[in-house]
């Protein structure tokens, strides 16, 4: 037995993904700057963020769904991880990771897609970013009915890369530690 849900890494631009939602960092007004959100809304149309601005402002810790507009994926998941004032509080993204998979849970979706979040503007490092969402996702697995399944962490750059992929092993590697019997 390993995680108790599926997740991958896949290195390359978010809105190729054919997925039920994408997650995708966002600011409080909610227009699609960070450049994952800003990639999505090429493909996706300003429609996208006009969408989700108008559902806004949003604090740090909140999530706007929108439709996926002209992508494949039906919904779009803007969490917003940090604030304007870039400070960096562990509480505030957890909530919007958090939020973001709920979101997924109450459509029922199967399989997202997730950009790091919080590591858009430098704020966090990609490591504490990676370990937060990773953490995050295990946990919300854990406690929740199965929706998503899977879970796919999309990233463009390497040190990005790096960090989901070490976060990961490690979280392997404390799944498999905790099913061996004590004096193992």
């Amino acid at each position: 037995m390993g995680l108790p849900i599926e997740i991958e890494i896949w290195r390359g631009e978010i809105a190729e993904l054919e997925v039920d939602a994408i997650v995708v960092p966002a600011n409080e007004s909610l227009f699609m700057t960070t450049p994952a959100a800003a990639a999505l809304k090429r493909r996706a149309g300003d429609e996208v963020e006009s969408a989700a601005v108008a559902q806004g402002p949003v604090a740090p810790g909140g999530v706007v769904v929108t439709g996926g507009g002209r992508l494949v994926t039906p919904y779009i998941i803007h969490a917003v991880g940090i604030g304007h004032e870039l400070r960096p509080d562990e509480g505030r993204l957890r909530e919007a990771i958090r939020g973001a998979l709920a979101a997924a849970e109450h459509l029922s979706l199967r399989r997202i897609a997730i950009a790091p979040i919080g590591t858009e503007r430098g704020v966090f490092a990609p490591e504490d970013g990676a370990r937060l969402l990773i953490g995050e996702i295990i946990t919300h697995a854990e406690r929740r009915t199965g929706s998503p399944e899977s879970v796919v962490i999309a990233v463009t750059r390497q040190d990005d890369l790096a960090a989901v992929a070490a976060a990961l092993e490690s979280a392997r590697a404390a799944s498999i530690a905790s099913l061996r019997p004590e004096g193992q």
